[in-house]
């Protein structure tokens, strides 16, 4: 009986592959377009056309309107001998710096206290978060009396000099105002986050440290922190960049006074826009914009790969 051979097997083509094995190829719902487009339009529109053509005016002598010519990097290299926008960065930075210190301080400790087992704890965290529903503008004209009227006062009756006259009106102390009331509004977000941060934390590691004899002191120190030390840095740059960008709160205490002593970057760049220094302030709104991306870069960073956040 004869063998009849059997031909050899066609290899595959790619036609042969079926398209759900195909690598790198996926069919995307065009409805997911139609909700992208409307965000897409408006970040364009409200912020990148904005920021791309400030960019632009910024190497020009525009003041804002009519002609201009091209200036080059004029602007840019003015900005570093300019002793009133180093000032302003060094004001800005310094508040930012000692205003996220005391925010997280103070907010990491009520949130400890909040998160403890105590009586009407929830109530407790109402009153707390009031704060920040209020107008950063609102707060800040209500200080301002507070500091231009009723502290003077109440310091000439109990005969307590240093506070006697206003802070706002004292160029070395006026920054100190500004961080009180700053941090007073700022204070409730971060111990919102916080308190998410101690809730995260399982119970059962607390019960097996005091089983061990750990005290209140060294779970807060072994336990608490090293655990919620994700939540720190998070509010750490979240507040440092906010910071950075505070102006409500400064125009309704001091306008910036006295003098220049606690103008912001934010004062200085509007403040530009109405005399005549549009082109020369876009530069420094440039400039900021770029430490504001490296904060944005720094943050995106630390958050990366925190899945418990």
């Amino acid at each position: 009986m004869a063998v009849v051979p059997q031909a050899s097997p066609r290899p595959k083509t790619r036609a042969d592959t079926p398209a759900s094995g195909r690598r790198g190829r996926r069919r995307i719902d065009k409805t997911f377009y139609a909700f992208l487009l409307p965000g897409l339009v408006l970040f364009t529109l409200a912020i990148a056309l904005p920021a791309v053509t400030g960019i632009f005016y910024s190497f020009t002598d525009s003041v804002g309107f009519g002609q201009f010519g091209f200036t080059g990097f004029i602007n840019y290299i003015a900005l570093f001998s300019d002793p009133s926008i180093r000032s302003a960065y060094g004001f800005t930075i310094g508040f930012a710096l000692v205003t996220v210190a005391v925010v997280n301080a103070i907010a990491f400790l009520l949130a400890i206290g909040l998160t403890a087992r105590i009586r009407a704890k929830v109530a407790l965290r109402a009153v707390f978060v009031l704060p920040m529903v209020v107008s950063g503008i609102v707060i800040a004209y209500v200080f301002n009396f507070l500091f231009s009227n009723s502290i003077p006062a109440a310091a000439t009756a109990l005969g307590f000099g240093p506070l006697e006259s206003s802070l706002l009106a004292n160029p070395d102390w006026a920054w100190l105002a500004i961080v009180v009331v700053t941090a007073w509004q700022a204070i409730p977000s971060t111990i919102l986050i916080y308190i998410a941060g101690i809730l995260a934390i399982p119970a059962d590691v607390y019960e097996a440290a005091a089983l061990d004899g750990a005290s209140a002191a060294r779970q807060l120190r072994s336990i608490t922190i090293p655990l919620t030390a994700g939540y720190i840095l998070i509010n750490v740059i979240i507040g440092f960049k906010n910071f950075l960008n505070s102006y409500d709160i400064i125009v309704g205490l001091t306008n910036g006074g006295p003098g220049t002593s606690t103008t912001s970057i934010a004062m200085s760049i509007f403040n530009g826009f109405t005399n005549g220094d549009y082109a020369y302030q876009m530069a420094n709104a440039t400039i900021f914009f770029l430490i504001a991306i490296v904060i944005a870069l720094l943050q995106l960073r630390a958050t990366r790969g925190r899945s418990g956040l």
